[in-house]
């Protein structure tokens, strides 16, 4: 009976076969012989004295069993050929070889996620080449590895051959890709101070979940381990745990290959605080006290070495003052494990004299070389300073232009000379993103933005930005040149315009103009911008139902205003892990030219800080506003202050000022108000992957005073501080279009004439 064998047992027979070349010896030689003559047979393409090199036989001299057994041995390690006999018969010895077939065409099936030129950049083996099935084999493995590396360590490849005339066959990669190897879960040992849930929080790799089929950091990528322990020893360190360290990482391929399963091992150690913190001098000549006004260290905080790095900027910052070059600033920490104290003393050294020869900046195909180089405090020629290298390459990693950027040094032309070798690999630095948002009153509403953040390399920022609600269309472009003059002067410019159509209210608006300013540095933390807006701003359509106020303030008013922006935020340099700051404070003075003549100021505070082991976070924001006009102008309802969403449960026009004999009580807004926003948000026991959490809020605020109190019929207007309040609950949810935010309010104390909004959608910002 015979069995008729499918293609793929045949091609799987064949390629085994290959893959096990055969040599032998025949029978019939116990000991030494003399060949008088040497004949080769089944040689197609390889000349006789090529072959006649690897077997090493000489014509007319003793040859040894092992000899010949030895030629085999050699012929077969050459990878010409299949097969390879020697055969005496009498005085001639016949070498019988069978050459491996020629490479005709190589293929690749089964590949949907790369392309067979992207594959074939990875493999060895070449058409019109000797097919070799060690490297096919080595060519299929490194097929495996490139999927591997994008986290499918489940993908198989498969060599095969067909059998093709002359001696030829075709080389055809079967691939089985497979699915993403995901990490299933992410474990911790020993750790007592955080949960499992905050430290994952902390780390760039993410474990699979809900949104796995967007989210790519839940794949393996062994280069991330490395970062991850980094993350992981810069939080603990900045929260008092200066013994922390990760004592190893482990992970763990199921055997299906289709998860990875990560456990870090790591040791908390005590958590310090800092003790006695002095400064002394080792340099004949320099006055520590200079230097010891700058300490920022309190006794008694915890240890955090962000403070630390802080304190040490300003003392240089003393040293380049005084033109003290090569002082060296460096902190000497002694433990008190009794009391779990750090005693830190700063002590002012002197450097070696080095300085920097030159800087050299690879890897940019984008970026420019001045925006990498203006990220450097040093220029050739300086001293060398190893904290400001090092501060340089932070910068240039803050920037977000590159996934990779290493800033090393080595030795310039002579001892008293280094190098800096700046090396960066560039990343797309553009977005498209799209958003949505819905009120109870407003409806479903659309966003869609455009931004690129390293515009043409040069480290310019564009962007331009619609949104489309119920009543409502915005667009906004904006540009900002961050370094003016090649100095830290941001420069920015914007243009906007905006309708509305009965939002809210029976009148429609437009809006449109245009803003710019300069902003740069006036302490550490501390930014000022000055500017100018000039905007046209209409009210139209308004109905004879509404207020005669209203109706008075009815047409077109330009606004063309001077002002300044100071701004101080401690986010910019993170001293405090738990607990940031922000105060914005703006004025803006109208009557430069235009028809409005008005000053208008407003000021917004903000603190947000972790809790219970920085699983909850709180957050609390002010702000206030007054508008006052001078000369003969009043306000109008464009430019009073109205809700918006500064007290939610409320819409946007539903609190203020109400002038209760018009027909609609449309809000009229008012000159002041002032608003205080609480809220804690924390984890509501779903997988952390998911990227949803809780949170709960209270509103309290209020908004008042018209200059123009003469309402409908000579009714008098109710613009008294009425003190609006609510509370809620809120979910947070990270999605791949951006942070999303339910909010469910519930007004308490109101007025009557308040329309409130009990649910809204939309993107969650910062505070």
């Amino acid at each position: 009976m015979t069995r008729k064998l499918g293609s793929r047992t045949v091609a799987l027979m064949t390629m085994l076969a290959l893959a096990a070349p055969a040599g032998m010896l025949t029978a019939g030689m116990a000991t030494a012989a003399v060949f008088n003559d040497v004949r080769i047979e089944g040689n197609q393409r390889i000349e006789p004295a090529t072959i006649l090199s690897y077997a090493r036989v000489q014509r007319g001299q003793n040859v040894t069993p092992g000899e010949l057994n030895d030629a085999v041995q050699r012929l077969i390690g050459s990878g010409l050929f299949e097969t390879a006999e020697v055969i005496p018969q009498g005085n001639t010895l016949v070498i019988r070889v069978r050459e491996y077939p020629m490479i005709n065409v190589i293929n690749f099936e089964g590949n949907r996620r790369k392309r067979d030129a992207e594959l074939s950049s990875l493999v060895q083996s070449q058409s019109r080449r000797v097919y070799q099935p060690s490297q096919a084999i080595a060519d299929a493995n490194a097929i495996a590895q490139a999927y591997a590396a994008d986290g499918r360590y489940a993908a198989r490849v498969e060599p095969r051959i067909i059998r093709r005339s002359d001696n030829r066959v075709d080389l055809v990669f079967e691939v089985t890709e497979g699915d993403l190897t995901e990490i299933e879960r992410i474990g911790f040992t020993g750790n007592r101070a955080f949960s499992d849930r905050r430290l994952r929080n902390v780390l760039q790799t993410k474990q699979a979940g809900l949104l796995r089929t967007f989210v790519r950091r839940d794949t393996f990528a062994p280069d991330r381990i490395p970062l991850d322990e980094q993350l992981l020893t810069d939080f603990y360190r900045s929260r008092g745990y200066a013994d922390f360290r990760v004592q190893g990482v482990a992970p763990e391929l199921a055997r299906e290959r289709d998860a990875f399963y990560i456990t870090f091992n790591i040791q908390e150690g005590p958590q310090y605080r800092f003790g006695n913190v002095t400064t002394v001098s080792e340099i004949p000549g320099v006055d520590a006290a200079a230097y010891g006004a700058q300490n920022r260290v309190r006794s008694g905080a915890v240890y955090n070495p962000a403070v630390i790095d802080n304190t040490i900027r300003r003392m240089e910052t003393v040293a380049i003052q005084q033109s003290q070059d090569f002082v060296n600033i460096e902190p000497r920490i002694s433990r008190n494990p009794d009391n779990r104290t750090l005693d830190l003393t700063y002590v002012l050294t002197r450097g070696p004299r080095v300085f920097v020869e030159r800087i050299d900046i690879q890897g940019n195909t984008t970026t420019l070389d001045e925006v990498i180089r203006r990220q450097f405090r040093t220029v050739e020629g300086d001293p060398f300073s190893p904290r400001e290298i090092r501060n340089s390459a932070e910068r240039i990693r803050a920037l977000g232009y590159f996934s990779d950027a290493q800033v090393q040094t080595r030795q310039g032309s002579s001892d008293q000379q280094v190098i800096v070798d700046v090396n960066v690999e560039e990343q797309p630095t553009g977005s498209l993103t799209f958003g949505a948002s819905y009120g109870e009153n407003s409806g479903l509403g659309f966003a869609v933005s455009v931004n690129e953040r390293n515009f043409m390399g040069r480290g310019q920022e564009l962007g331009i930005n619609l949104s489309t609600a119920d009543g409502d269309r915005q667009a906004r472009l904006n540009f900002v040149e961050p370094s003016v003059f090649a100095r830290d002067l941001r420069w920015r410019i914007s243009g906007w315009y905006q309708e509305t159509e009965q939002l809210n209210a029976k009148y429609d608006t437009r809006s449109a103009g245009f803003s710019t300013g300069l902003q740069f540095p006036v302490s550490a933390n501390g930014r000022l911008e000055v500017g100018y807006t000039l905007a046209d701003n209409r009210l139209l359509n308004v109905t004879t139902d509404s207020s005669e106020i209203i109706q008075r303030e009815e047409g077109s008013r330009l606004s063309s205003a001077l002002g300044y922006t100071y701004t101080w935020d401690t986010r910019n340099t993170g001293l405090d892990p738990l607990t940031a700051y922000r105060i914005r404070f703006n004025q803006e003075f109208a009557g430069l030219g235009g028809d409005v003549k008005a000053v208008t100021s407003t000021l917004n505070a903000g603190v947000e800080s972790r809790a219970w082991r920085d699983e909850v976070t709180l957050r609390a924001e002010f702000e206030a506003g007054a508008i006052h006009a001078y000369g003969d102008y009043e306000t109008r309802v464009t430019d009073r202050f109205r809700n918006g969403s500064r007290i939610r449960g409320y819409r946007p026009n539903g609190t203020g000022p109400r002038d209760l004999a018009a027909v609609n009580e449309d809000a009229l807004g008012g000159n002041y108000f002032w608003a205080l926003r609480t809220e804690a948000q924390f984890p509501l026991g779903l997988p952390e992957e998911y990227g949803i959490t809780g949170g709960v809020f209270a509103d309290a605020g209020a908004i008042w005073g018209l200059s123009d109190r003469n309402g409908t019929g000579g009714a008098e207007v109710d613009d008294g501080m009425h003190i609006r309040t609510s509370v809620g609950a809120s979910i947070f949810w990270t999605t791949p279009i951006g942070p999303l935010r339910l909010n469910f309010a519930k007004p308490l104390s109101h007025q009557d004439y308040d329309e409130k909004q009990s649910f809204d959608l939309t993107i969650s910002t910062q505070f």
